[in-house]
């Protein structure tokens, strides 16, 4: 019987920047996707649901608990959509030179962090 030959296994990558912004990448949609859906539909709900139901979700989301998970969604938001810009620019075909696509990847979720931080003190400041 003839030998196959065997995909490389996880040791045999070196592990980069590019692998870690694609897996945040992904968690960020999923929670974007699960949280952000829960959260969405219980402030449609709230809203619906009449005045002492709004009451109640917004006393929830300026909780401290509120606060993070508003501040997370939008964390979420701002760096799936920059990796997101990334994958969309080698989509087309740019970006795939070693020192460009990891330069990239260290700037999609820097610059998800500083979205987020220039969001909340926008919101902050008026």
């Amino acid at each position: 019987m003839a030998e196959r030959p065997l995909s490389p296994h996880l040791s045999i990558w070196k592990w980069g920047p590019h692998m870690a912004v694609s897996i945040l990448h992904r968690v960020t949609g999923d929670g974007l996707a699960l949280v952000g859906l829960g959260v969405l539909l219980w402030w449609l709900g709230a809203m619906a649901g009449g005045e002492e139901s709004y009451a109640t979700f917004t006393a929830v989301m300026t909780s401290p608990i509120g606060w993070i998970v508003m501040v997370g969604l939008s964390w979420a938001f701002f760096t799936h959509m920059m990796s997101g810009l990334r994958h969309f620019v080698l989509d087309i075909g740019a970006g795939y030179e070693l020192d460009t696509n990891k330069m990239w990847s260290v700037l999609a979720p820097v610059l998800g962090i500083l979205l987020t931080i220039a969001f909340w003190a926008v919101i902050y400041l008026k």
